[in-house]
């Protein structure tokens, strides 16, 4: 019996804070038929596990704890009527818009969309793409697998620990496990800068004391059943260690802080293009992929460090694919933005031509740059800068360009920040 294809017009994959503001900014925009699909059994994604507060103060001007953050948007999307499957694991999403899908409640599914929102956010990295020498003994987690063991699950991982990687996960997991009891021995960073943001560093290590070694790894990972012990080293500008250089620590358990992934087979099996900077797709300036009709937004198409600017990137996602299913999409030709020196990863890839809007440029600064300047050519022309005390690899930048700038741009536009 040939299954039936179920219509959307507006299908949403993720129900995290990237994927609810984007079905609620569909449905602001009066697109009725409407899913959001989840694989975890409740909305809210990874802020469910993020306990502590410091979320919403850009978008609420208040302070909230990731729970709380959440569920303004739970809240919002259950008052708006917006349909969200959970428990719900999506298979394969088409080029043309087809989505299949499993679930325990209702089996396999085959879906049809006119416009897709891909939010499916991203992953850590694991220890297997580190090529750590040491035996695999237990005792080695992800700090974002140990947040959820302590907060969702109330188990402790353990009480002796080191943390590899300063990203801010690891940051926030060294101040919950100390805690909890537990007594966290060093956070080890492998480059000479920290990537996380500064208020965690001062937070969460400064404040219980713990020593932050910058430019050190991990050479080797000790114990047969249970993790016993790590020895680190300090790198050279080559990262490679420095012979002489190892510390010793007797610890029982290792968190492993070292990067973030979107989180796209999905968006390769639909053809979409990915970037090999940001590790997500390409997008213009209305977060619309190379393949029409595809939107990309949240952590799926680049890391952010602060969730409120998630919802706002995801609540143009949402308007926009809104704007393709009634057709009021201008699309066409396109000017290109790419990375000058200092600069890494600019989202978007691409800004429609003649469009008068402003667009937000964001990116990631190669490395640590104080009072410098961002600035943004189209071709030889200046058309935007920005100076800061500060620009870090740890912390998003973005510089906006206005709407008249926008509707004027006829060549490349190159992000660049110069020394002071």
């Amino acid at each position: 019996m040939e299954r039936q294809m179920k219509q959307v017009d507006v299908l949403v994959i993720g129900a995290g804070p990237a994927g609810l503001a984007a079905a609620i900014a569909a449905k602001e925009d009066g697109i009725d038929n409407l899913l959001v699909l989840e694989r975890e059994h409740n909305p809210g994604g990874i802020l469910r596990q993020c306990i502590h507060n410091g979320f919403g103060l850009h978008r609420f001007k208040e302070e909230f704890t990731g729970p709380e953050y959440a569920q303004r948007d739970i809240d919002r999307a259950r008052e708006l009527g917006i349909e969200i499957q959970t428990d719900t694991t999506v298979l394969s999403v088409d080029g043309d818009h087809t989505v299949t899908c499993v679930s325990s409640a209702h089996g396999v599914e085959v879906l049809s969309a006119k416009a897709i929102v891909l939010a499916m956010g991203c992953r850590e990295r694991p220890r297997g793409a580190l090529g750590t020498p040491g035996t695999r003994c237990a005792g080695i987690y992800s700090a974002g697998t140990a947040q959820k063991f302590v907060n969702l699950e109330g188990y402790m991982p353990g009480k002796r620990v080191v943390i590899l990687g300063s990203g801010d996960i690891g940051l926030i997991m060294a101040r919950r496990m100390t805690l909890q009891g537990a007594k966290v021995l060093a956070c080890v960073e492998l480059m000479p800068f920290s990537s996380g943001l500064n208020r965690n560093i001062v937070q969460c290590l400064n404040d219980y004391d713990i020593p932050l070694y910058l430019s050190h790894t991990v050479i080797d990972i000790k114990g047969r059943e249970r993790l016993t012990g790590v020895t680190v080293a300090k790198v050279d500008e080559n990262r490679q260690p420095i012979p002489g250089s190892e510390i010793e620590f007797d610890c029982d358990t290792l968190l492993l802080s070292v990067g973030l992934i979107p989180e796209n087979e999905l968006s390769e099996g639909a053809g979409v293009k990915l970037s090999p900077l940001t590790s997500g797709a390409e997008v213009d300036d209305v977060l619309q992929t190379n393949v029409p009709g595809i939107f990309a937004c949240g952590n799926v198409l680049h890391v952010h460090d602060l969730v409120d600017h998630v919802s706002n990137e995801s609540f143009r996602a949402g308007h926009a694919a809104a704007a393709y299913v009634r057709g009021a999409l201008a699309c066409g030709e396109t000017i290109d933005v790419r990375d000058g020196a200092g600069v890494r990863g600019t989202v978007p890839q691409r800004i429609r031509k003649g469009v008068n809007e402003s667009v937000d440029l964001m990116f990631r600064p190669s490395g640590v740059f104080r009072n410098a300047t961002c600035v943004v050519t189209c071709g030889e022309r200046e058309i935007a800068r920005k100076k800061a005390p500060i620009f870090t690899p740890g912390e998003m930048a973005v510089i906006k360009l206005k709407p008249e700038i926008v509707a004027s741009l006829d060549e490349t536009v190159t992000v660049t920040i110069e020394r002071s």
